[in-house]
């Protein structure tokens, strides 16, 4: 079962040696080292050795505040980790998804994890409860009476507060739209940054356009992304699709492509919905003939 190690540390001045060299004690061959904070989830190493990550393989880090500073973060890596077979360990922590006890105490962590959710609502229902028997009225009094400056702040709040979700899974979407628009279609592009996601965290096509606006106006985006799309003959399109997942990831498998292309429901070129190896080589053939791989 091979194991991957993850060391992170959060500023310049400390150093993952120590992280690593406990890593490599327990036969981490792979070691993958990143320097940010925890509390920050767009992390590109950690979304990488996400995206790599095979079944079979096991997550190591050497405390789960390397890997997450929050319960809910931790339970989505674990969750996207169980999707592809893989699993999670902990050297300091008694986490490892891989044996039954491991996985016990996971589902205690995701329990409290609902636990104190519940507890957060049911005390905001009552405060709420409390301020109305007393007479008081909830909310902004700016807002109330409509007040501009009031307005504004809570307008530039509400877009901060938004802003933040999206960088926190930027490297779910923006590679993608940066490389692939606007030579394909956003129907094409949405279902290829799908692909890897779990259900929940899918994208529908309005959300996807919101974000891309957004960044587009802050200048993180370039506003040709958002130009109409050329038309391509029928028999490039799936050319052009999986050179764009394979220019996603160099290192992708063949058999990597095959599977992301029935997570999308692509048909094969024959009208198939199983893919094979061998289609998947022939079409990047024609990409490159194309001049679709980089």
């Amino acid at each position: 079962m091979p194991l991957i190690g993850y060391a992170r540390v959060s500023t310049e001045d400390q150093t993952p040696l120590p992280q690593s060299q406990a890593l490599k004690s327990v036969g981490c061959n792979e070691i993958h080292e990143e320097q940010a904070s925890g509390g920050n989830r767009a992390r590109p190493v950690l979304a990488r050795v996400l995206e790599r990550i095979a079944k079979g393989d096991t997550l190591v880090v050497v405390r789960i505040d390397r890997l997450a500073r929050s319960l809910s973060h931790l339970l989505e890596v674990i969750e996207r980790l169980e999707a592809k077979g893989a699993f999670f360990r902990s050297l300091e922590d008694p986490i490892d998804t891989a044996s039954p006890q491991g996985k016990f105490t996971l589902q205690v962590l995701g329990a409290a994890a609902e636990f104190e959710r519940a507890l957060i609502r049911e005390r905001t229902k009552a405060g709420l409860a409390s301020a109305r028997n007393a007479g008081r009225v909830g909310g902004n009094p700016g807002l109330r009476a409509r007040d501009p400056a009031a307005l504004r702040k809570v307008r530039l709040a509400r877009a901060n507060g938004y802003m933040e979700r999206l960088n926190e899974n930027a490297q779910d979407w923006v590679p993608h739209v940066r490389r692939l628009r606007p030579d394909m279609p956003w129907e094409d592009v949405l279902r290829i940054v799908n692909a890897p996601l779990l259900e929940a965290q899918r994208w529908t096509q309005a959300r996807l356009l919101r974000a891309v606006n957004a960044y587009v106006r802050d200048g993180f985006l370039s506003e040709t992304v958002l130009a109409r799309a050329g038309r391509r003959d029928t028999d490039d399109r799936l050319p052009a699709i999986v050179a764009a997942i394979k220019g996603a990831d160099s290192d992708i498998t063949l058999q990597a492509i095959c599977d992301r292309l029935e997570a999308m429901r692509e048909r094969t070129p024959r009208g198939r919905s199983n893919w094979q190896p061998s289609s998947v080589k022939m079409l990047l053939e024609r990409a490159e003939k194309l001049g679709l791989l980089n």
